[in-house]
């Protein structure tokens, strides 16, 4: 209960979690299989509120995708939350490039590649 007072989870984050503290694997699929059922643990809940914070920290679709993925969480679940923000990208993209660089587009080469480059690994 600590874990989901702080934040959502997804039911193979907080599985591995607790197995990892020194947990039994036995009871603890008991403790979540009780939270999934009273409604207290939700793998879409976690995922809209992971793609809300990471969409607003500046994060891409790829790389919110792959960090789902990484929890245990169902591509057809993390595509209809990214399908949510899906019109958004473009904007935010522009937002955090003049966030980081002012909004003079980049004046040579060089520079633009180096731009493109921050993009990319967000």
């Amino acid at each position: 209960m600590d874990y989901l007072a702080r934040r959502e989870h997804g039911v193979l984050e907080l599985t591995r979690k607790l197995i990892a503290r020194g947990f039994d694997a036995d009871p603890v699929e008991a403790a979540v299989n009780t939270l999934v059922s009273d409604g207290l643990l939700n793998d879409s809940r976690f995922a809209e509120a992971f793609v809300h914070s990471r969409f607003q920290k500046g994060s891409g679709p790829q790389k919110i995708h792959a960090e789902l993925r990484q929890r245990g969480i169902d591509d057809d679940l993390i595509s209809a939350c990214l399908e949510s923000v899906s019109e958004q990208w473009l904007a935010r993209v522009r937002d955090v490039r003049e966030k980081k660089y002012g909004a003079e587009p980049p004046r040579d080469f060089r520079e633009r590649n180096r731009q493109m480059r921050f993009l990319q690994t967000k």
